[in-house]
């Protein structure tokens, strides 16, 4: 399932990365946020949720990780209209490295020696990821500007995977989920006036498609930690980057620059060891509170 959600994103990615700046980002944020609600909805009926079941008593802390997640989501597509789908997922794999910073800052969680290492040779990586886009110049067709909106959408998801932890004891996920697709949806659809592009027959579909594949992506992840646990499913999200480099290169003909494959894998082997080390801490926890 969580494959199968890191590869639907992906797909999703290269049908953004199809339209370049054809389409203004708040429009493709419509759709993508709109047409989610297809799969969540169908979900929803056959499950016999009622919309009572949306109710909720933390309206703040639903607008906050909206919020973040709303901004996520435009830069996430903003930079695909600079940078290859390969060059974004890599960049994005930044997030776990800083939510374990803002673990400890906002949270107040305890973050050893190994840690604090694993996060320090990661961004060593991003460095030798980002190097060939700087290096090109700030002219170069706008890969620095894609490069700061990749970074910022990976600052962007870290303080929502912290959001949503907060909110994890307290809020189903279905009813997470519904009120940040509700909220992109009316952001965005603010955006219309201002900003919209007709679409041709097309485009429509792929537009529409778009939302659906987000959508479904979004439910075959959820489901996933149903049957696993969050530690164990975290090493399948780099299953991105394979997907991304073959959709780059089938579709668009894009490859990374060796430095990006040499700095994923420095930040890949961070993220991996820090998934081991918490799936460790978290062993050593559950011994000390249970009877021997």
């Amino acid at each position: 399932l969580k494959v199968s959600a890191t590869l639907i994103f992906m797909v999703m990615a290269a049908i953004a990365r199809s339209f370049g700046d054809t389409f203004p980002v708040g429009q493709v944020v419509f759709f993508r946020s709109l047409f989610a609600f297809v799969p969540i909805g169908i979900v929803m009926l056959h499950a016999g949720m009622r919309l009572t079941e949306l109710r909720t008593r933390a309206p703040w802390a639903h607008a906050r990780r909206a919020t973040s997640g709303v901004l996520a989501m435009f830069t996430y597509f903003s930079s695909l209209m600079y940078l290859p789908i390969a060059d974004v997922t890599a960049i994005s794999f930044t997030s776990p490295l800083i939510v374990v910073v803002l673990a400890a800052l906002v949270l107040g969680e305890t973050v050893r020696a190994y840690r604090w290492s694993a996060v320090g040779v990661g961004f060593v990586g991003v460095l030798i990821m980002v190097s060939p886009h700087f290096g090109e110049g700030f002219s170069a067709a706008g890969a620095s500007t894609g490069v700061v909106l990749a970074f910022a959408n990976a600052f962007l998801v870290a303080f929502t995977m912290i959001f949503i932890r907060m909110m994890a004891s307290s809020e189903p996920a279905l009813v997470i989920a519904f009120y940040f697709q509700l909220t992109c949806t009316l952001v965005s659809a603010l955006t219309l006036p201002f900003a919209w592009v007709a679409p041709t027959a097309g485009e429509l579909l792929l537009l529409v498609a778009l939302g659906i594949l987000g959508g479904v992506g979004q439910l075959l992840m959820t489901n996933s930690y149903r049957f696993a646990e969050a530690s164990t499913l975290a090493n399948f999200d780099y299953a991105a980057m394979i997907w991304a480099i073959l959709l780059g290169w089938l579709f668009f003909g894009e490859l990374p620059a060796a430095a990006v494959y040499a700095g994923a894998v420095i930040v890949i082997t961070s993220g991996l060891f820090i998934v081991w080390r918490e799936r460790k801490l978290g062993f050593l926890r559950k011994e000390a509170v249970e009877p021997s």
